[in-house]
């Protein structure tokens, strides 16, 4: 983990124009350019769209916009160093004693499951990506322990397993809808077949009319509930069903392609140990070859001493590389991190959002069903307004009377 330079946070003179300073997630600040799309470790200089380290540091970026790029993906310079291990010019001796890489990330970094991050004790809190959002990519860089106890679980794999989760879900609902429709559907069969029944046919008058037309709203309201669960079908149980028909398939390339990362970083880590360790163990050598050659002095420890010194900074530069390689590697994986990270959680909301759409066509649909089927009794309410018991019995009788003469007395 390379710290800002010393004095560098104190500073208070005003950038130039054009120029941004962002912290990356490891602490280190880094200035990016907006207009030129530069991005540098070094504080620019006083003129304008011109940094005070051009070359190596520099990369083209899209344009950022509060710390990220117009891509969405956020802004974070073109090295991410993690480990870092200095190379003496002078005195071989020098070269590594006791480990100095290794010191230097005692105090300011910590590894756990060979990941690197700054010290919570020696480096600044660390500046959001999202700091107001709850993003995804802020909060699962760490592996989590298993509730099991029987080892750990990634980040990133809790956040697959969410977006697993949702899906799941999803089913769930187009099953519970399917189920709705068959309710629907057997309830409207119900109402059809009710309609059809021939209890009452015989009833007669204005009262007949008002029980027929009783019986054939039942047939009516059957087909709109037809209709409700035809369109509950179409418009809320398949749309649930076949959004994303792949993702599951997708879930696994991203578990994958992250797994391949960590993987390739636990190799590095292992690299960069065993490296320190044999850079240990040639200056040991180096150092008793050494004591040996103050005993006794003879070309032989001389020219042994020279072999021991060669090798010692043989291995310092097989540490220095095997440190780079981790660090391309764990930057590699912490720009993947915040690309797949924040494309789960645009997913994720657009699941919620596609739900919530889908349910509200559902109480829409509802709602229609309901006015159909209060339109199915409005002729029922007309001709019960109009049954009037005087009139049925007046045409009753006209068609059934049998005469109007009344009987009288017998006479002697």
């Amino acid at each position: 983990m390379v710290p800002p330079p010393p004095g560098e946070e104190s500073q208070t003179i005003l950038l130039p124009p054009g120029w941004q300073s962002y912290l990356s997630p490891q602490g280190r600040r880094y200035y990016v350019n907006t207009t030129t799309n530069e991005t540098t470790w070094e504080r620019p200089s006083s003129s304008p769209g011109i940094s005070a380290s051009p070359g190596p540091h520099r990369s083209s970026l899209p344009p950022t916009v509060n710390g990220y790029h117009a891509s969405g993906t956020p802004a974070h310079p073109p090295e991410t160093a993690h480990m870092s291990l200095r190379k003496s010019t002078g005195d071989s001796q020098n070269l590594g004693s006791s480990s100095p890489g290794k010191k230097q990330s005692k105090e300011n970094t910590i590894t756990i499951n060979c990941v690197t991050f700054p010290h919570p004790d020696t480096m600044p809190e660390q500046q959001l990506l999202k700091p107001t959002e709850w993003s995804y990519c802020d909060y699962f860089w760490a592996d989590k322990k298993d509730p099991q106890g029987n080892g750990t679980v990634a980040g990133f794999e809790l956040l697959l397993q969410k977006q697993l989760k949702g899906k799941q879900m999803q089913k769930e609902m187009s099953e519970f809808i399917r189920e709705r429709i068959k309710i629907e559907e057997e309830y409207a069969k119900n109402l059809a077949k009710l309609s059809q029944n021939s209890l009452a046919a015989q009833e007669e008058g204005s009262l007949g009319e008002a029980w027929a037309q009783v019986k054939k709203s039942l047939a009516d309201e059957a087909e709109v509930h037809l209709k409700f669960s035809a369109k509950l079908h179409s418009e809320v149980e398949k749309p649930l069903m076949n959004f994303r028909e792949n993702f599951k398939k997708d879930m696994k390339k991203c578990d994958h392609h992250i797994a391949d990362l960590r993987k390739q970083l636990a190799s590095r880590y292992a690299s960069v140990e065993k490296a320190r360790k044999a850079l240990t163990e040639r200056q040991r050598d180096l150092e008793i070859k050494t004591q040996q050659l103050e005993i006794k002095l003879s070309n032989k420890t001389e020219e042994d001493i020279k072999k021991a010194r060669r090798k010692s900074t043989q291995a310092g530069d097989d540490l220095m590389r095997c440190v780079d390689l981790y660090n391309q590697a764990q930057s590699k994986w912490f720009e993947e991190m915040v690309t797949t990270t924040l494309e789960l959680e645009r997913l994720e909301v657009e699941r919620v959002e596609m739900i919530r759409q889908h349910l509200c066509q559902y109480t829409q649909l509802r709602h229609e069903t309901d006015m159909f089927n209060q339109s199915t009794v409005e002729p029922v309410d007309q001709l019960l307004r109009k049954v009037d018991p005087a009139k049925d019995r007046e045409l009753w009788v006209r068609e059934h009377k049998t005469g109007n003469i009344r009987p009288v007395d017998m006479e002697i």
